[in-house]
């Protein structure tokens, strides 16, 4: 019962840490093309 208790942690560790890593992630890219790339593409 151990065992599967520390495997069912683990899963919800690891979920609870991969979802803002790739909400940060995303929030990169979209910084990136927020400041970088649409100013060199400015709106007539």
């Amino acid at each position: 019962m151990t065992s599967l208790l520390a495997v069912v942690w683990h899963f919800w560790i690891a979920a609870a840490l991969v979802v803002p890593a790739i909400l940060a992630v995303l929030g990169i890219i979209a910084g990136y093309v927020y400041k970088v790339v649409m100013p060199r593409y400015p709106k007539r």
